[in-house]
């Protein structure tokens, strides 16, 4: 497997928003993969612009922005600021999507990281 970046979990924060590395995005990743029946919606700003990003099955899909093909090219990069993830059933249908739990935060999604061993 190739790494964009070093596996380092860094965080900084501003506030209540957490500034991404690339072992965070790799963590929410397999996260998903752990657990394919949730889709995790990262609400992120990047580069000064708001995005959402849906993971699923271990991938990531920006919701607002193109996603570029090549899988080696992070959708969340380093220094993007997760402003809030929500926990969503699968399949996610963005006309009704049916919630677990809205409105986290990096710190508060930590023991679910953990829980799923990632």
């Amino acid at each position: 497997m190739h790494l964009r970046y070093p596996p380092v979990d860094i965080l900084c924060c501003r506030g209540s928003e957490a500034s991404i590395t690339w072992f965070m995005a790799h963590r929410l990743e397999q996260y998903t993969a752990k657990r394919p029946h949730e889709v995790l919606i990262v609400r992120a700003e990047i580069d000064g612009e708001l995005d959402e990003i849906a993971i699923f099955k271990g991938f990531s899909s920006s919701l607002t922005r193109q996603t570029a093909f090549d899988p080696d090219v992070p959708i969340l990069p380093e220094g993007a600021n997760i402003i809030s993830i929500d926990r969503v059933a699968s399949p996610y249908n963005p006309e009704s999507p049916r919630y677990i739990q809205q409105g986290l935060t990096w710190e508060i999604i930590q023991p679910l990281l953990l829980q799923a061993g990632v």
